[in-house]
Protein backbone atom coordinates (compact mmCIF):
# COMPACT_ATOMS: atom_id res chain seq x y z
CA UNK A 1 0.00 0.00 0.00
CA UNK A 2 1.31 3.44 -0.96
CA UNK A 3 1.98 5.54 2.15
CA UNK A 4 0.42 8.97 2.58
CA UNK A 5 3.86 10.58 2.46
CA UNK A 6 4.62 8.87 -0.87
CA UNK A 7 1.23 9.89 -2.26
CA UNK A 8 1.73 13.54 -1.26
CA UNK A 9 5.19 13.49 -2.80
CA UNK A 10 3.88 12.18 -6.12
CA UNK A 11 0.99 14.65 -5.99
CA UNK A 12 3.31 17.63 -5.49
CA UNK A 13 5.55 16.51 -8.34
CA UNK A 14 2.54 16.12 -10.66
CA UNK A 15 1.17 19.50 -9.57
CA UNK A 16 4.50 21.20 -10.31
CA UNK A 17 4.77 19.57 -13.74
CA UNK A 18 1.17 20.47 -14.59
CA UNK A 19 1.67 24.04 -13.37
CA UNK A 20 4.71 24.57 -15.60
CA UNK A 21 2.85 23.13 -18.59
CA UNK A 22 -0.26 25.25 -18.06
CA UNK A 23 1.70 28.48 -17.55
CA UNK A 24 3.30 28.03 -20.99
CA UNK A 25 -0.11 28.37 -22.62
CA UNK A 26 -2.80 31.05 -22.68
CA UNK A 27 -4.25 31.62 -19.21
CA UNK A 28 -7.96 32.54 -19.27
CA UNK A 29 -8.55 36.07 -18.05
CA UNK A 30 -11.95 35.26 -16.55
CA UNK A 31 -12.86 31.92 -15.00
CA UNK A 32 -16.37 31.25 -13.70
CA UNK A 33 -17.13 28.23 -11.52
CA UNK A 34 -20.40 26.56 -10.54
CA UNK A 35 -19.73 25.19 -7.05
CA UNK A 36 -21.77 21.99 -7.12
CA UNK A 37 -21.83 18.85 -5.00
CA UNK A 38 -21.51 19.92 -1.35
CA UNK A 39 -24.52 17.90 -0.19
CA UNK A 40 -23.62 14.80 -2.17
CA UNK A 41 -20.06 14.99 -0.85
CA UNK A 42 -21.40 15.13 2.70
CA UNK A 43 -23.68 12.15 2.04
CA UNK A 44 -20.77 10.13 0.64
CA UNK A 45 -18.58 11.02 3.61
CA UNK A 46 -21.39 10.24 6.11
CA UNK A 47 -21.09 13.83 7.31
CA UNK A 48 -23.70 16.48 8.01
CA UNK A 49 -25.05 18.63 5.21
CA UNK A 50 -23.72 21.70 7.02
CA UNK A 51 -20.22 20.23 7.12
CA UNK A 52 -20.36 19.72 3.36
CA UNK A 53 -21.08 23.42 2.88
CA UNK A 54 -18.27 24.33 5.30
CA UNK A 55 -15.67 22.27 3.42
CA UNK A 56 -17.02 23.71 0.15
CA UNK A 57 -16.46 27.22 1.53
CA UNK A 58 -12.88 26.24 2.45
CA UNK A 59 -12.31 25.14 -1.14
CA UNK A 60 -13.64 28.47 -2.43
CA UNK A 61 -11.10 30.30 -0.27
CA UNK A 62 -8.28 28.15 -1.66
CA UNK A 63 -9.36 29.01 -5.21
CA UNK A 64 -8.49 32.67 -4.59
CA UNK A 65 -4.86 31.72 -3.98
CA UNK A 66 -4.71 29.32 -6.92
CA UNK A 67 -6.08 31.93 -9.31
CA UNK A 68 -3.51 34.46 -8.12
CA UNK A 69 -0.68 31.95 -8.59
CA UNK A 70 -1.87 31.10 -12.11
CA UNK A 71 -2.41 34.71 -13.17
CA UNK A 72 -6.20 34.55 -13.55
CA UNK A 73 -7.45 38.11 -13.14
CA UNK A 74 -11.20 37.61 -12.75
CA UNK A 75 -13.09 34.82 -11.00
CA UNK A 76 -16.86 34.49 -10.62
CA UNK A 77 -18.16 31.90 -8.17
CA UNK A 78 -21.77 30.68 -8.35
CA UNK A 79 -22.47 30.35 -4.63
CA UNK A 80 -26.26 30.51 -4.28
CA UNK A 81 -28.94 30.60 -6.96
CA UNK A 82 -32.45 31.99 -6.65
CA UNK A 83 -33.66 28.39 -7.10
CA UNK A 84 -31.50 27.30 -4.13
CA UNK A 85 -33.57 29.64 -1.98
CA UNK A 86 -36.46 27.19 -2.35
CA UNK A 87 -34.65 24.62 -0.20
CA UNK A 88 -35.67 23.98 3.40
CA UNK A 89 -35.49 26.88 5.83
CA UNK A 90 -32.94 24.98 7.91
CA UNK A 91 -30.54 24.58 4.99
CA UNK A 92 -31.00 28.17 3.79
CA UNK A 93 -30.25 29.44 7.29
CA UNK A 94 -27.13 27.24 7.41
CA UNK A 95 -25.91 28.59 4.06
CA UNK A 96 -26.63 32.23 4.87
CA UNK A 97 -25.00 31.93 8.29
CA UNK A 98 -21.92 30.43 6.65
CA UNK A 99 -21.96 33.15 3.97
CA UNK A 100 -21.98 35.85 6.63
CA UNK A 101 -19.13 34.15 8.50
CA UNK A 102 -16.98 33.82 5.39
CA UNK A 103 -17.67 37.37 4.23
CA UNK A 104 -16.53 38.61 7.64
CA UNK A 105 -13.40 36.49 7.24
CA UNK A 106 -12.88 37.87 3.71
CA UNK A 107 -13.15 41.43 5.01
CA UNK A 108 -10.23 40.66 7.36
CA UNK A 109 -8.19 38.74 4.77
CA UNK A 110 -4.93 40.57 4.08
CA UNK A 111 -4.92 39.16 0.54
CA UNK A 112 -7.70 41.61 -0.37
CA UNK A 113 -5.26 44.50 -0.04
CA UNK A 114 -2.10 42.62 -1.02
CA UNK A 115 -3.56 41.30 -4.27
CA UNK A 116 -5.76 44.38 -4.83
CA UNK A 117 -8.94 42.30 -5.15
CA UNK A 118 -12.04 44.15 -6.33
CA UNK A 119 -15.06 42.44 -4.74
CA UNK A 120 -18.61 42.48 -6.07
CA UNK A 121 -21.75 40.49 -5.20
CA UNK A 122 -23.95 39.63 -8.20
CA UNK A 123 -27.63 38.89 -7.63
CA UNK A 124 -30.77 40.07 -5.89
CA UNK A 125 -29.37 41.00 -2.50
CA UNK A 126 -32.87 41.80 -1.22
CA UNK A 127 -33.17 38.06 -0.51
CA UNK A 128 -30.30 38.30 1.97
CA UNK A 129 -30.25 39.48 5.56
CA UNK A 130 -29.50 43.12 6.44
CA UNK A 131 -26.23 41.95 8.08
CA UNK A 132 -25.05 40.30 4.87
CA UNK A 133 -26.10 43.25 2.70
CA UNK A 134 -24.26 45.68 5.00
CA UNK A 135 -21.10 43.57 4.88
CA UNK A 136 -21.31 43.27 1.09
CA UNK A 137 -21.63 47.04 0.79
CA UNK A 138 -18.63 47.48 3.09
CA UNK A 139 -16.48 45.12 1.02
CA UNK A 140 -17.55 46.66 -2.27
CA UNK A 141 -16.83 50.16 -1.02
CA UNK A 142 -13.45 49.16 0.43
CA UNK A 143 -12.29 47.50 -2.81
CA UNK A 144 -13.97 49.67 -5.46
CA UNK A 145 -10.67 51.14 -6.70
CA UNK A 146 -8.71 47.86 -6.74
CA UNK A 147 -7.82 46.48 -10.18
CA UNK A 148 -5.38 43.65 -9.44
CA UNK A 149 -8.02 40.92 -9.41
CA UNK A 150 -11.80 40.77 -9.57
CA UNK A 151 -13.81 38.47 -7.31
CA UNK A 152 -17.51 38.13 -8.04
CA UNK A 153 -19.83 36.11 -5.81
CA UNK A 154 -23.05 35.17 -7.57
CA UNK A 155 -25.40 34.92 -4.61
CA UNK A 156 -29.21 34.89 -4.76
CA UNK A 157 -28.42 34.98 -8.47
CA UNK A 158 -30.39 33.86 -11.49
CA UNK A 159 -29.37 34.38 -15.12
CA UNK A 160 -32.93 35.00 -16.29
CA UNK A 161 -33.52 37.40 -13.41
CA UNK A 162 -30.39 39.31 -14.42
CA UNK A 163 -31.69 39.69 -17.97
CA UNK A 164 -35.11 40.80 -16.67
CA UNK A 165 -33.39 43.41 -14.49
CA UNK A 166 -31.44 44.55 -17.55
CA UNK A 167 -34.61 44.93 -19.62
CA UNK A 168 -36.27 46.91 -16.83
CA UNK A 169 -33.28 49.23 -16.57
CA UNK A 170 -33.24 49.85 -20.31
CA UNK A 171 -37.03 50.39 -20.34
CA UNK A 172 -36.57 53.04 -17.66
CA UNK A 173 -33.94 54.77 -19.81
CA UNK A 174 -36.36 54.76 -22.75
CA UNK A 175 -39.15 56.12 -20.57
CA UNK A 176 -36.86 58.91 -19.36
CA UNK A 177 -35.88 59.76 -22.91
CA UNK A 178 -32.21 58.84 -22.38
CA UNK A 179 -32.27 56.35 -25.24
CA UNK A 180 -34.54 55.54 -28.19
CA UNK A 181 -35.83 51.98 -28.76
CA UNK A 182 -34.04 51.71 -32.10
CA UNK A 183 -30.75 52.57 -30.37
CA UNK A 184 -30.86 49.45 -28.20
CA UNK A 185 -28.19 46.95 -29.23
CA UNK A 186 -26.01 44.26 -27.65
CA UNK A 187 -23.75 46.86 -26.06
CA UNK A 188 -26.76 48.50 -24.40
CA UNK A 189 -27.72 45.20 -22.79
CA UNK A 190 -24.15 44.37 -21.76
CA UNK A 191 -23.82 47.74 -20.07
CA UNK A 192 -26.93 47.06 -17.97
CA UNK A 193 -25.92 43.59 -16.70
CA UNK A 194 -24.49 42.91 -13.23
CA UNK A 195 -21.06 42.35 -14.79
CA UNK A 196 -20.94 45.65 -16.69
CA UNK A 197 -18.18 47.02 -14.45
CA UNK A 198 -15.70 44.35 -15.56
CA UNK A 199 -13.10 44.70 -18.31
CA UNK A 200 -13.77 41.05 -19.22
CA UNK A 201 -17.42 40.37 -18.32
CA UNK A 202 -17.61 37.25 -20.52
CA UNK A 203 -15.91 34.21 -18.92
CA UNK A 204 -13.28 32.56 -21.09
CA UNK A 205 -13.85 29.35 -19.14
CA UNK A 206 -16.83 28.04 -17.16
CA UNK A 207 -16.22 25.05 -14.86
CA UNK A 208 -18.90 22.96 -13.18
CA UNK A 209 -18.12 20.29 -10.63
CA UNK A 210 -20.05 17.15 -9.53
CA UNK A 211 -20.59 15.64 -12.99
CA UNK A 212 -23.65 17.72 -13.89
CA UNK A 213 -23.50 19.13 -17.43
CA UNK A 214 -25.65 22.25 -17.53
CA UNK A 215 -25.30 25.94 -16.69
CA UNK A 216 -28.36 26.14 -14.44
CA UNK A 217 -28.95 29.77 -15.38
CA UNK A 218 -25.38 30.89 -14.70
CA UNK A 219 -24.28 33.99 -16.66
CA UNK A 220 -26.62 33.14 -19.55
CA UNK A 221 -25.77 36.21 -21.61
CA UNK A 222 -22.09 36.39 -20.74
CA UNK A 223 -21.29 32.71 -21.34
CA UNK A 224 -22.55 32.58 -24.94
CA UNK A 225 -19.04 31.78 -26.23
CA UNK A 226 -17.38 30.54 -23.06
CA UNK A 227 -15.54 27.24 -23.08
CA UNK A 228 -17.36 24.80 -20.80
CA UNK A 229 -15.59 22.14 -18.75
CA UNK A 230 -17.56 19.67 -16.62
CA UNK A 231 -15.69 17.74 -13.95
CA UNK A 232 -16.81 14.73 -11.91
CA UNK A 233 -15.32 15.84 -8.58
CA UNK A 234 -17.70 17.18 -5.96
CA UNK A 235 -16.86 20.78 -5.08
CA UNK A 236 -15.28 19.99 -1.65
CA UNK A 237 -12.87 17.63 -3.45
CA UNK A 238 -11.83 20.27 -6.02
CA UNK A 239 -8.04 20.71 -6.03
CA UNK A 240 -5.57 23.01 -7.69
CA UNK A 241 -4.75 20.26 -10.20
CA UNK A 242 -8.45 20.10 -11.14
CA UNK A 243 -8.40 23.82 -11.89
CA UNK A 244 -5.23 23.40 -13.94
CA UNK A 245 -6.67 20.41 -15.81
CA UNK A 246 -9.67 22.54 -16.77
CA UNK A 247 -7.32 25.28 -17.99
CA UNK A 248 -5.30 22.72 -19.96
CA UNK A 249 -8.53 21.57 -21.63
CA UNK A 250 -9.31 25.20 -22.41
CA UNK A 251 -5.85 25.66 -23.93
CA UNK A 252 -6.35 22.69 -26.25
CA UNK A 253 -9.50 24.15 -27.77
CA UNK A 254 -9.75 26.64 -30.64
CA UNK A 255 -12.13 29.49 -29.92
CA UNK A 256 -13.83 30.67 -33.11
CA UNK A 257 -16.67 32.76 -31.63
CA UNK A 258 -19.01 31.47 -34.33
CA UNK A 259 -16.70 32.49 -37.19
Amino acid sequence: MVSLVSYLGVYRIYEAILSRSVKKGEIPKHVAIILDGNRRWALRELASRKYGHVIGADTAENVLEWCHELGIKTITLYVLSTENLQRSNDEINEILSLLLERLEKLARDERIDRYQIHFRALGNLDFLSPEIRKLVEKLEEKTKNYTGHYLNLAVAYGGRAEIVDSVRKIATYVQQGKIKPDQIDQKTIEQSLYTSYLDNPEPDLVIRTSGEERLSGFLLWQSAYSELVFQDEYWPDFRKIDLMRAIRTYQKRTRRFGK
